[in-house]
């Protein structure tokens, strides 16, 4: 069975190109405030903090919570979002 949510299925069926932090999967509003504020506006950039920290999921949602405000259970969904476009387009 897929569970894959329809945000993720989304996000995953094109290049990030210019969209903006708030599509990635698990990205609240006011996750995305904190992340623009931060100068995270667009995806590719958020998935280039991914990519620095060496695909490293935990690294990465470790950073999402304690430098940018997430919950536990964003920080996990947006991990998985860039994983998984990592996989799809890398």
């Amino acid at each position: 069975m897929d569970h894959t949510s329809p945000r993720l299925r989304a996000f995953l069926s094109e290049p990030i190109g210019e969209k903006d932090v708030v599509w990635v999967d698990g990205v609240s509003h006011e996750l995305a405030i904190n992340l623009v504020t931060k100068g995270f506006n667009k995806a590719y950039i958020l998935l280039g903090q991914f990519l620095l920290m060496h695909k490293n999921e935990a690294e990465f949602q470790k950073w999402l919570i304690c430098c940018c405000g997430a919950t536990e259970y964003e920080a996990q969904e947006s991990s998985n979002c860039l994983k998984e476009w990592c996989s799809c387009f890398l």
